[in-house]
C-alpha cells in the first residue's frame, strides 16, 4: 500500500526507538568499547562482525555488507515495505500515525481485509469439521498427529459435498465475487453457481507472520489425485514468497537452526516430536525469496527432503539456491525410502537431531551428487569425476580445503594428486605436440588477445563434450553462428543433458525472434531452474566459457565442431546398434521379427562405418 505519511513523524518514529533495544529484540548483542557487536543476522557467520553504533544510531554487518538505521532493519529482519515498518516502530513507541491514503489504495487494503476475513471464517469451519469427522481424526490419528499439533496448526476437514463450503459462507453473507478471489470456490464452467476448491481432504492453513490465514493446502484421505492442493496465488497469498509453519518458527524457536522439508505432514511430525524450527515450501520448487526469508528463523540452514530420487534432485536445486543467495545450507541425508515424517516417528527426536552432525556442506553434497551420476568403477568415469570435482573445487578460497579435497579424492579414484591439483589449479599438461579439438578453440583469460587463439590442452574434458559447449556459446554471440549450425545440427543432436537443454531454447529464441542479436543468460537461467536433473553449476560454466576466435578461423572451427558432434553421436549410434547385435544374436529361440532386426542392423551399422571413416 502506498501511504503518505508526514516526514516528521517518521523521523519522530526514527529518533524514538533506539536502535540498540529494537535489534537485541533478535540479535544477542555485546559492548566492546562505545559500540554493540554480535552474529549478522543476515548471513551465515560464526565470528561476529555485525556492529551497532548507538551514538549514531546504525548499524553495518562488515561481512556481508548490510546497514542502515532502526527502519532498515526492521524492514529487512520482518521482511517488511517501509510504510509496515513505520506502522511497527510507531506502534511500538505509541506514535499514532495519520496516514493519507488514496482511494485505490483504501479499496485494495479493504479487499486484502475481506479475504483475511473469508479465510479466518473458512479456516474455523474446517477445524470444527475435522472435530466431528471420525475419518479425518482417525487419520491424523493414524499418521500419529497429537491433538495439541492439531490445534497448534488449526488443522481441518473439508466435506465430500460438492458446495458445503460455498453455501457456509455465502449463507453468512459473503459474496459470490469475494469468496472466488480466495479460491476456495470454482465457477462452472459454461453454467451458473460454484463448487468448492477443496473435497475431502485434511485441511492445512497457511498462515503469515502476523496471524492472518492467506491460503490453505489439502491432502486427499485417499488415493484420489493430486495427493495435495493448495490454494491459488491471489492478492494476499504467494507462494514463492510464502512458507509454512514459518509463524510458528517465528513465535516458538530459539532462532539456532531451520530445518528446510518438503511437505506440510513432515513440519507437523517434526512440531509433534518437539522440534519446532522446521518450514516447507508451498507445493513448489524452493525460491530465492523463501531462501532469504528462511535465514531470518535460524543461524544455522538444513535442508531435510526425501530420501528418494525426486526429493534428492529437488535438495540440489535447492542448495544451489541457497549458494547464490550466500547462504550456507547443509543436507541431511535420510536412509533410502524414509522422509523427515518416517524417520523421526520411528526413531524419535533424539536420533532425529543427531543427523545434523553428519549433514553436507555444498561441496560435500555436490561430490555425492556426481558419485551417484559416475560409475567409480570405470576409469572413463573416474576421469570425468575428477574433473567435476576439479571444478567445483576451484570455487574454495581455502588452500587447506583444496588440499584436503584433494587427497579424498585421490585416494577414491587412483588418480595422483599432483594431476588433481593441476586441474584444478588450472595448469596446462602438455601430452604431445599435435594440438586436438578440445585445445584449439579456448582462449585463456587474458583480455589483450581478443582474437589469438590459445592453445589450452584440457585433457580431462571429452572432445565431444567441449565441442558442444564451445558451439553452444558461439550460438550465443551471434545469430549468424546460429544459422550456420542450424543446418547442421538440431538440439537433439547435443548428447550432453545441459548443452541439449541450452540448445532448446536458443534455437526456440532464435526461431520466434526476427530482430534479436544476442542471447542474455537471464533468457536461459529462468526456464532451465525448473527442468529435473539439469546441473546449473555446468549451466553456469557453460556461460561463463571465454571463445575468442579470429574471423579468419571462424568458419573453419565452427565446421571442425560441428563435425565433432556428428562423429560423437555416429560413435554413440554405433555403440548402441552394437549392443542390440550382440543381444539378439546371443537370444535363444529368436523370432522372424528377431531376424528382420537383425538385418536392419547390420546394414544400419554398416552404413554409420561408412560415415564414419568419412569423419576420420
Amino acid at each position: 500500500m502506498t501511504n503518505s505519511i508526514n516526514d516528521d513523524i517518521i523521523e519522530r518514529v526514527r529518533t524514538s526507538n533506539d536502535i540498540v533495544e529494537v535489534i537485541s529484540q533478535y540479535v544477542a548483542l555485546k559492548r566492546t568499547g562505545s559500540n554493540f557487536v554480535g552474529i549478522c543476522p543476515f548471513h551465515n557467520e560464526k565470528t561476529p562482525s555485525f556492529s551497532v553504533s548507538p551514538s549514531k544510531q546504525i548499524y553495518h554487518c562488515f561481512g556481508c555488507g548490510e546497514g542502515g538505521d532502526v527502519i532498515s532493519f526492521k524492514m529487512k529482519i520482518n521482511n517488511l515495505s517501509f510504510t509496515e515498518a513505520i506502522k511497527s516502530l510507531a506502534d511500538r513507541a505509541g506514535i499514532v500515525i495519520e496516514e493519507k491514503i488514496n482511494k485505490k489504495d483504501i479499496e485494495l487494503e479493504q479487499r486484502k481485509e475481506k479475504m483475511f476475513e473469508i479465510n479466518r471464517e473458512a479456516a474455523n469451519y474446517f477445524y470444527k469439521n475435522l472435530n466431528s469427522n471420525i475419518n479425518a481424526l482417525s487419520y491424523l490419528k493414524d499418521r500419529q498427529i497429537f491433538r495439541e499439533t492439531i490445534k497448534l496448526f488449526g488443522l481441518g476437514y473439508s466435506s465430500n459435498n460438492w458446495d458445503e463450503m460455498y453455501k457456509y459462507l455465502t449463507q453468512k453473507g459473503y459474496k459470490e465475487s469475494d469468496i472466488e478471489q480466495t479460491g476456495l470456490i470454482i465457477k462452472k464452467r459454461g453454467k451458473d453457481g460454484y463448487y468448492d476448491r477443496f473435497r475431502n481432504r485434511i485441511m492445512f492453513p497457511i498462515v503469515n507472520l502476523k496471524g492472518k490465514v492467506i491460503g490453505f493446502g489439502g491432502r486427499v484421505l485417499d488415493l484420489s489425485k493430486p495427493k495435495y492442493l493448495n490454494s491459488p496465488e491471489s492478492l494476499i497469498f504467494y507462494k514463492g514468497k510464502n512458507l509454512f509453519g514459518a509463524n510458528l518458527v517465528n513465535k516458538y524457536s530459539d532462532k539456532k537452526k531451520v530445518l528446510l522439508v518438503e511437505g506440510y505432514m513432515d513440519v507437523l511430525s517434526l512440531f509433534n516430536n518437539g522440534i519446532n524450527y522446521g518450514v516447507a515450501s508451498l507445493g513448489t520448487a524452493l525460491t530465492s525469496e523463501q531462501a532469504r526469508s528462511i535465514k531470518r528463523y535460524g543461524e544455522d540452514v538444513f535442508i531435510c527432503y526425501d530420501s528418494d530420487e525426486a526429493g534428492i534432485k529437488a535438495a540440489n536445486r535447492a542448495i544451489d539456491i541457497f549458494k547464490k543467495e550466500k547462504i550456507n545450507a547443509k543436507v541431511i541425508l535420510l536412509p533410502i525410502g524414509k522422509d523427515p515424517d518416517d524417520f523421526i516417528k520411528q526413531n524419535g527426536k533424539e536420533k532425529f537431531e543427531m543427523l545434523f552432525d553428519s549433514a553436507l556442506s555444498y561441496i560435500d553434497f555436490k561430490i555425492y551428487m556426481y558419485k551417484r551420476k559416475f560409475n567409480l568403477e570405470r576409469l572413463e568415469d573416474k576421469i570425468l569425476f575428477s574433473k567435476s570435482v576439479a571444478e567445483l573445487l576451484k570455487t574454495l578460497n581455502s588452500p587447506i580445503e583444496i588440499d584436503a579435497y584433494i587427497k579424498r579424492i585421490s585416494g577414491e579414484t587412483g588418480i595422483s594428486e599432483e594431476a588433481i591439483k593441476r586441474e584444478v589449479m588450472g595448469e596446462t599438461i602438455n601430452i604431445g605436440s599435435k594440438a586436438t579439438l578440445k585445445d584449439k578453440y579456448i582462449n585463456n583469460n587474458n583480455r589483450n588477445n581478443k582474437d589469438k587463439i590459445i592453445p589450452v590442452k584440457l585433457v580431462l574434458e571429452p572432445a565431444d563434450l567441449l565441442a558442444e559447449k564451445s558451439l553452444i556459446k558461439i550460438m550465443l554471440k551471434d545469430r549468424k553462428n546460429f544459422g550456420k549450425i542450424k543446418s547442421y545440427l538440431m538440439p537433439n543432436d547435443f548428447i550432453d543433458d545441459e548443452c541439449r537443454e541450452l540448445a532448446r531454447i536458443i534455437y526456440d529464441i532464435y526461431n520466434n525472434e526476427d530482430h534479436i542479436n544476442a542471447i542474455s543468460e537471464n533468457d536461459l537461467i529462468e526456464p532451465l531452474e525448473n527442468i529435473n536433473g539439469i546441473d546449473m553449476g555446468k549451466i553456469k560454466e557453460i556461460l561463463e566459457m571465454n571463445i575468442n576466435i579470429s574471423l579468419d578461423e571462424k568458419n573453419k572451427a565452427i565446421e571442425d565442431l560441428i563435425e565433432t558432434v556428428k562423429y560423437s553421436k555416429l560413435k554413440i549410434r554405433r555403440k548402441e546398434i552394437a549392443e542390440e547385435i550382440h543381444n539378439i544374436d546371443s537370444k535363444k529361440g529368436k523370432d522372424e521379427g528377431d531376424v528382420e532386426r537383425f538385418k536392419r542392423l547390420c546394414l544400419e551399422l554398416a552404413e554409420i562405418d561408412k560415415e564414419l571413416k568419412l569423419h576420420q
